[in-house]
């Protein structure tokens, strides 16, 4: 996106909190990978969304440094959880300082694990699920995830363009392929509707109907 125009987007949206703002920040100065904090743009989209839905339980796969999951838990009910599931260890505790600077510390559990083997042991079903972990594991986040996902319920991916690799014939690198199979899994289900939104890096949005 431009720049210019990028900058002007945000400054059209209602401002971050300032612990997001302190995490957006320190992310880019302090860790590896600094692109996969959500952002001011996406994590208000997603801060509006969970309003929207007001849902009682979340699960995210992918917590990084806490962004996201600050955002998506402004929109918990009142005794709502969100559940944050980080594969890395050094990161977890990295996102759950954050976490606990913010208001929503209560209503945050993080969990150190692989999502491919936690979610199938929880024993609670969600009322919107957001995928943001290994891309190479999408397709199996999507095949232990919908089965908690409650029916009338929300599921959202993010990084599904894998910036255009998607179309790219040339790229067949595991993280691609995995994301061509995921995106034509959603595409395919028919207990999905489903809309994908060209949003920073591509973000899939999927409401389970059946």
């Amino acid at each position: 996106m431009n720049i210019d125009l990028e900058t002007y987007i945000e400054e059209h949206c209602s401002e971050e909190l300032p612990i997001l703002r302190k995490i957006y920040r320190e992310t880019h100065i302090k860790y590896l990978n600094p692109r996969m904090v959500c952002g001011h743009i996406q994590g208000m989209f997603l801060s509006l969304l969970s309003k929207m839905i007001q849902p009682e339980v979340i699960l995210e796969i992918g917590t990084f440094t806490g962004y996201s999951a600050i955002c998506l838990a402004q929109g918990l009910k009142p005794e709502g959880t969100l559940y944050t599931i980080e594969v890395n260890e050094e990161i977890v505790e990295v996102a759950q300082q954050y976490i606990a600077e913010s208001e929503y510390s209560k209503l945050i559990q993080v969990i150190h694990g692989n999502a491919i083997e936690v979610v199938p042991q929880l024993s609670t079903s969600f009322d919107l699920i957001y995928i943001d972990g290994e891309k190479a594991e999408y397709p199996e986040y999507l095949e232990v995830c919908l089965p908690h996902l409650k029916v009338g319920g929300y599921l959202i991916a993010d990084n599904v363009l894998w910036d255009g690799k998607i179309l790219n014939t040339e790229a067949q690198d595991k993280a691609t392929q995995a994301l061509r199979k995921f995106n034509d899994a959603i595409k395919n289900n028919p207990s999905l509707e489903k809309v994908l939104l060209p949003l920073r890096d591509g973000l899939f949005l999927c409401r389970k109907i059946l």
